[in-house]
């Protein structure tokens, strides 16, 4: 046998998806973030479906990640957003990479006037992240300076949300406002059809006044909903198999580290999957899957290889059998966020960490909406 888990990714899902975020934002244009493989999901066989719906606009993080999708026969447009390699891959390739720094549109400026083109570009606004992107108390002079570059063609200002969820939704709300004064400063400068945009996941689904003319949605294309009101499919299943069942004693202790003794006479599962398949170590002794749809404890701390649960209560497992990491089997589910909280971090990592080690498997891309 193969190692680690196995990952389930059901297009029919993230065309679902799709088609619920196009009915809550209009005829906006998307922007499809498929950046660190979709989320770990495989950024060709999503991007290939994103578009089959539709879809014009893909953002990814790195220039390899654009190229990737490129040779993949993905011909719509692709934003990079963070690159900052002067590279003639953006020409050949027919990317469109966002500006975050003056220098950086110069030299872009350059690069495009040496193979005597016109590169289409976005720029980016730091309007509260403190990440990547030129200050907004800056932005207006630096915008009209970048729109003066003969070689550039401004069709795109984005900003980023700080704060992923909009838990705290006045700063959010602060950010809009920066965006907006800023848009209308620039009307009457800016290339005919420029796009502004910023709305997150979260801001799609609970915050209309940061659509602008485009939305940027990532987490709830995987259907994974920062809120509770608005039901998106999971387009991730993460499976792994019992290797072994054993019968320990009461004060028996578990993996390493003796941070569990059992209580009682205890029948345990040994799972192929650990923390080298992307399962963390920090849902060790706090994370539940499903065993024949039952939830099952994790017991013990996780290993490189191999994971324990706490088979006692469920009857009719045998070695071999499917256990749910991510998921739903029967009438349980355990949910990325689920995992998260058990784990101590946010949905993103749990995706990421699970989809990008394990082998991946896509199911038919016919979604029923």
């Amino acid at each position: 046998m193969q190692r680690g888990a196995f990952v389930e990714i059901d297009l029919s899902c993230l065309s679902y998806n799709i088609r619920k975020i196009k009915r809550l934002i209009g005829k906006r244009p998307i922007i499809a973030v498929v950046k660190a493989d979709a989320y770990g999901h495989g950024a060709v066989e999503v991007s290939k479906t994103i578009v089959s719906e539709g879809i014009k606009h893909l953002g990814v993080a790195f220039l390899n990640e654009a190229i990737e999708l490129r040779e993949s026969g993905i011909k719509e447009e692709i934003l990079v957003f963070f690159d900052q390699d002067i590279s003639q891959d953006i020409i050949d390739y027919q990317l469109t990479p966002v500006i975050n720094s003056l220098s950086y549109a110069r030299y872009l400026n350059k690069l495009a006037e040496k193979n005597r083109l016109i590169v289409r570009c976005h720029i980016n606004i730091d309007t509260g992240m403190g990440r990547m992107g030129i200050n907004s108390d800056n932005a207006y002079k630096a915008i009209r300076e970048i729109i003066e570059l003969k070689n550039l063609r401004v069709t795109g200002i984005m900003s980023h949300f700080s704060d992923a969820d909009l838990a705290d939704r006045c700063y959010a709300e602060e950010q809009v406002e920066q965006l907006k004064l800023l848009r209308n400063k620039l009307l009457k400068v800016l290339p005919k059809g420029c796009m502004f945009h910023i709305a997150n996941s979260a801001a799609t689904v609970a915050l209309p006044e940061a659509y602008f003319d485009a939305v940027r949605p990532g987490l709830i294309l995987y259907g994974v909903n920062p809120f509770s009101s608005a039901k998106f499919r999971p387009v991730m299943t993460v499976k792994a198999r019992i290797l072994s069942i054993r019968k320990l004693k009461k004060g028996t202790s578990i993996s390493y580290g003796r941070t569990f003794i059992t209580s009682r006479d205890t029948k345990v599962g040994v799972l192929a999957i650990g923390y080298a398949d992307g399962l963390l170590r920090s849902t060790s002794n706090r994370a539940y899957f499903l065993v024949k749809g039952e939830r099952a404890p994790v017991v013990g701390r996780v290993c490189m290889d191999l994971t324990i649960v706490d088979l006692t209560e469920i009857k009719g497992v045998k070695e071999g059998d499917e256990v749910v990491i991510l998921g739903a089997q029967g009438d349980g589910d355990i949910t990325s966020t689920e995992l998260a909280e058990s784990a101590g971090t946010i949905p993103y990592e749990i995706l990421t960490s699970l989809g990008k080690t394990n082998r991946r498997f896509y199911k038919n891309s016919e979604s029923n909406s």
